[in-house]
């Protein structure tokens, strides 16, 4: 409840009276004390369900104005800096090709976490991220996406680099805790190596610019996507396949609810580009 209001701007008292004073109206619990803290009850879980629905409605409806108003409408994409090289060069001309009359807006979130993050609060009708996500989205895969190790030029290291050479070396993890941290944990456990962490740079381990200067300093090397490939050429930065090769399946997400047109025409041109 402490972090709810925080996020909302408003006191824990005042939420705590909102949420009695809206249990009392609907005549029903959405929250019960468990131990130290609350959870939501199975009613409670299915009025946030059909709030979201309502919610996602009016924002069709506001979409219908807006696009009724201006000619156009308004496109809002949740992405990882690591993907939204992708987006920019592989999806977006595609779509503005066709809809030019519509305004697209990315929004840059930082990892999965924030991109789910986004799509939940409403802040943006899709989202790019790889998978796995959390089961009350629709994932609708687009592409699987090569990983590779982008490292300094004196590296001195084969092409593709097997690895077991990952083992001992210097490696820009995300943050400990991390969902995306554990996932590249299991990762190295499968195949018995050990890499030494270094923790990413302040901005956030999303930070794509702030990775790559880290990499140029000859700190540590990355593990990302092979879409960075040419950033980080640019960069001076050498960019190896791994052996044995890995790839991750991108995808595009939504909430589990109507989505406005402009999002559907965009959802229809990844899904032609990944059956093409």
């Amino acid at each position: 409840m402490t972090d709810a209001a925080r996020s909302l701007y408003i006191a824990q008292p005042a939420l705590s009276r909102a949420i009695r004073d809206l249990e009392r109206e609907l005549g029903m619990t959405l929250f019960a004390r468990s131990g130290r803290g609350v959870v939501v009850t199975s009613q409670g879980c299915r009025v946030v369900e059909l709030a979201r629905e309502a919610l996602g409605a009016v924002h069709e409806i506001e979409s219908l104005a807006t696009h009724s108003q201006s000619g156009g409408g308004e496109l809002r994409i949740a992405s990882t800096p690591t993907l939204e090289a992708g987006l920019a060069k592989l999806l977006l001309p595609a779509y503005t090709a066709e809809h030019r009359d519509v305004r697209v807006q990315v929004v840059r979130c930082d990892g999965r976490e924030g991109v789910v993050a986004a799509i939940r609060e409403q802040r943006a009708d899709l989202g790019l991220t790889d998978l796995p996500v959390p089961t009350d989205l629709v994932s609708h895969p687009v592409e699987r996406q090569e990983i590779v190790l982008i490292s300094p030029p004196d590296w001195n290291l084969p092409n593709p680099v097997p690895m077991a050479r990952l083992n001992g070396m210097r490696v820009i993890l995300p943050a400990p805790g991390s969902s995306r941290r554990e996932e590249f944990e299991q990762m190295f456990a499968s195949h018995r190596v050990t890499p030494v962490p270094i923790p990413p740079v302040p901005a956030g381990p999303e930070d794509k610019g702030g990775l790559l200067s880290l990499v140029r300093s000859g700190q540590a090397s990355l593990v990302g996507y092979r879409i960075m490939s040419e950033q980080a050429a640019r960069a001076g930065l050498v960019v190896r396949a791994l052996d044995p090769s890995l790839r991750r399946i991108i995808a595009v997400v939504h909430a589990r609810r109507r989505l406005p047109a402009a999002a559907q025409d965009f959802l229809t041109i990844a899904e032609r580009r990944s059956a093409a």
